[in-house]
């Protein structure tokens, strides 16, 4: 396929970055912005674009030169968007998360496979210079066996009107989580607990712990409430930890040659009762990291898919893995935070 012809769906919030950098990438020609609010449309567009505009939905799906869609509307219109362009045949890159349920996420993955379509998420942290590095470090085996792994991701709102915290920040960590861990590796049961201090109708603060297999924990904090901004992760390894704090563009990650060490179990129990655990205190090393717009590697990366007729780095299966995990959070919300199994693809790999 030569350029591909694109069509971003939506001309809200998120909307404007796609069309920027859906222009920016080669391969890429932007034929249309679609959005209910063709005013709205225009304004993003600006008064000289050549790209054009529409409020109807049937209009851009039925014309030949476009050959993919772009979707950032809310999560409850993922299923009848997509599906639409599917159906149009059409392939499909989707903002997070795949749909708004796992039901409908399924409907959706099954739809592109039937038809040899490319849908991909648009996780895009993923497609960051620190997460790639991360998954090689971990990949690599330069951090040992994976012991935890802890995300914090708080910030003054925005606190949205159709979904709680957990389903509007929680999805960047756990796409992190399953771009990053070893094969193998997943989680298996999730507990959630989330508080609604200003009356929103929803849990506005939340934290989620995850059971992986292999012993792992991870755990992920999400909050529209807090004052400061923090995006931090931390994970531990049994010869190094990395710590991963996004905003800091001097020092994103720093590698540390630090921990606790089991004392081996072949010494004498005299000196075993009196010390159980070392500990290592190594070099810090912060890995220089090119510096680049995450969004543009995620368009690179849905045309070469495209292109390539290969699935994305972040592909449904993958949005439907996230969305496993999401709903066996929300029930464990409403249980009280019980540990809940989660279910579906990761149940299906651990089993593999």
């Amino acid at each position: 396929m030569g350029t591909i012809g694109l069509a971003v769906i939506g001309a809200g919030y998120w909307g404007p970055n796609l069309v920027r950098n859906a222009q920016a990438t080669p391969g890429l020609r932007l034929e249309y912005l679609c959005d209910l609010d063709a005013d709205r449309a225009r304004r993003v567009l600006g008064g000289y674009s050549t790209v054009r505009v529409s409020d109807s939905l049937d209009e851009v799906l039925a014309d030949p030169a476009v050959h993919a869609v772009a979707i950032a509307t809310p999560a409850k219109t993922h299923l009848p968007v997509a599906m639409a362009a599917l159906e149009a045949g059409k392939h499909v890159l989707v903002e997070k998360p795949l749909a708004a349920t796992y039901a409908e996420g399924r409907e959706l993955v099954e739809a592109a496979e039937r038809r040899g379509l490319t849908l991909m998420l648009d996780h895009t942290y993923c497609y960051t210079p620190a997460v790639a590095h991360l998954r090689e470090q971990i990949r690599s085996g330069a951090l040992g066996d994976i012991q935890y792994l802890d995300s914090v991701r708080i910030n003054l709102g925005l606190v949205q009107p159709d979904v709680d915290v957990l389903w509007d920040l929680a999805p960047h960590d756990l796409s992190i989580f399953l771009s990053i861990l070893p094969d193998g590796v997943v989680p298996l049961s999730v507990a959630a607990h989330g508080s609604d201090p200003i009356g929103a109708g929803r849990a506005c603060v939340a934290h989620l712990t995850l059971q992986l297999s292999g012993g792992v924990m991870a755990h992920v904090h999400v909050n529209w409430l807090s004052p400061t901004k923090i995006r931090t992760m931390v994970i531990g390894g049994s010869a190094r930890t990395i710590v991963w704090d996004d905003l800091n563009p001097s020092q994103r990650l720093a590698v540390y040659d630090r921990g606790v060490d089991r004392v081996a179990d072949d010494i004498g129990p005299e000196t075993k009762a009196q010390t159980l655990v070392s500990y290592r205190t190594g070099d810090m090393v912060a890995p220089a990291l090119p510096e680049r717009e995450a969004l543009r590697a995620v368009m690179a990366e849905f045309q070469a898919s495209i292109a390539e007729s290969r699935p994305p780095l972040t592909d449904g299966r993958q949005g439907l893995r996230v969305l496993s995990i999401l709903e066996a959070a929300s029930a464990s919300l409403a249980q009280g935070g019980a540990f809940m199994p989660v279910l579906g693809e990761l149940v299906a790999e651990v089993s593999a």
